[in-house]
């Protein structure tokens, strides 16, 4: 059976609370026995209502915001820095202080785990991440990862002790900021082979090797240290995933809460295109090869191609575009452009990533210059959340009076793989 997920835009104890509630019974009492395994109203008369510490928590995300290479407001977090370093150190303190037992796997993966009364069962997950790419804002995925400890404390604070295991985990790299991989991570998580080969070879903008960044960090030692990160299918019976909607629809209408029912499909896509260079001034047009304007072709091209699908879940953004030499009065030798693609429908996506294909080829023989790559870095499949979580939301935010909208996620996150 494959793992059950969802993610949540704003609640993490959305999959706690509501879940097989019946009659007059307390639907929080009700769930907590459930998954406890023993009748919490006698053996705990104590128990405090499950309330989050608002104060505490905020100032955990402000605190966690100056682990920063760029001033306030603005949050810049890249994998392996001295920043991320420091960062990752705040959440296994704070995992610490909550109970958790924390460890780390060779890429800096961190899991913090409460263990249950009945630990053979597979365990209940969430979490996300804390990398922030340049500039970005200081919730993001930090919210699913300091939410998930409150979570944890909540539950400790009620007197609730889980007969599946909890743990909180906060993934590695869910930008793709630094090395041009997105939720590496979660992906080795999910036993990608063809990633942990990749990730040998694979250096950053400055040339420096993933392996020699990692190891500055502390983690990978060697080249077999990557695949042990590799998770057996089964080891997590759930998992839940807090984020922020990174879009305007909930703002838009006013809605607290966004219960994701499918995270669309990404693909990634590097071209290049060579040219000649020349003079600005001493080439005439009819003379030209420039690698410029077959780039600014097909980046029009992805827009009409995306637009020609018939479905506003198909979007297409030209996000990085780049021309050498980069001068004003030098006719560009070569373009470097990368293309982001995405649908909740896969096979209408692959027909898009094909028409771009289609397009370069096109143009690079219109414009008499070479298409020297043409590469697609990733093509993932869409994920569905699972049936029970999704009621267990929903469930959730009608007992707590709360809004909610069922929506799909076009950006993609650590779930996406977990859902694997």
């Amino acid at each position: 059976m494959p793992l059950r997920f969802s993610l949540s835009s704003l609640i993490v104890l959305c999959s706690f609370t509501a879940i097989l509630a019946h009659n007059n019974e307390d639907p929080t009492i009700k769930t907590m026995e459930d998954f406890s395994g023993y009748p919490i109203h006698e053996s705990h008369s104590h128990l405090s209502s499950l309330s989050v510490d608002a104060q505490s928590l905020q100032k955990q995300i402000d605190e966690l915001s100056s682990f920063s290479d760029t001033p306030a407001p603005s949050v810049t977090r890249v994998l392996y820095t001295e920043k991320d370093v420091l960062a990752r150190r705040f959440i296994k303190n704070l995992m610490g202080l909550s109970g958790l037992s924390v460890r780390e796997d060779a890429v800096g993966n961190i899991f913090g785990l409460w263990e249950g009364s009945n630990p053979e069962l597979s365990a209940v997950a969430t979490g996300s991440h804390i990398d922030a790419i340049p500039y970005s804002g200081k919730y993001d995925g930090v919210v699913g990862v300091l939410g998930a400890i409150e979570a944890i404390n909540v539950l400790t604070r009620s007197g609730f002790k889980p007969k599946r295991s909890l743990e909180v985990i906060m993934f590695t790299s869910e930008e793709p900021t630094r090395f041009g991989i997105s939720c590496l991570g979660s992906r080795l998580m999910a036993g990608s082979e063809t990633l942990a080969e990749a990730l040998k070879t694979t250096v950053d903008g400055q040339n420096i090797s993933f392996l020699d960044a990692s190891q500055s960090a502390g983690y990978t030692k060697d080249h077999n240290d990557i695949s042990s990160v590799f998770l057996k299918k089964g080891s997590y019976s759930a998992f839940v995933e807090l984020h922020i909607e990174q879009g305007p629809l909930l703002e838009e209408e006013g809605i607290p809460i966004g219960i994701v029912t499918a995270i669309a499909a990404p693909a990634s896509i590097k071209v290049e295109f060579q040219g000649n260079g020349g003079h600005a001034g001493a080439v005439l047009m009819p003379n030209r090869n420039d690698a410029g304007l077959a780039a600014a072709e097909l980046a029009l091209a992805v827009e009409r191609h995306v637009l020609e699908s018939g479905s506003i879940d198909t979007v297409g953004t030209v996000g990085i575009l780049e021309l050498h030499p980069g001068a004003i009065n030098s006719i560009p030798s070569k373009s470097h452009l990368e293309i982001d693609t995405r649908d909740i429908d896969e096979e209408r996506r692959n027909i898009v990533i094909e028409k771009i294909h289609q397009s370069a080829i096109s143009i690079a023989r219109k414009r008499r210059v070479t298409l020297s790559e043409f590469k697609i870095v990733n093509q993932d499949p869409p994920a569905l959340s699972e049936k029970s979580i999704l009621d267990a939301m929903v469930a959730s935010s009608k007992e707590l009076n709360l809004t909610h909208k069922l929506m799909i996620s076009r950006a993609y996150h650590d779930s996406l793989f977990m859902a694997r």
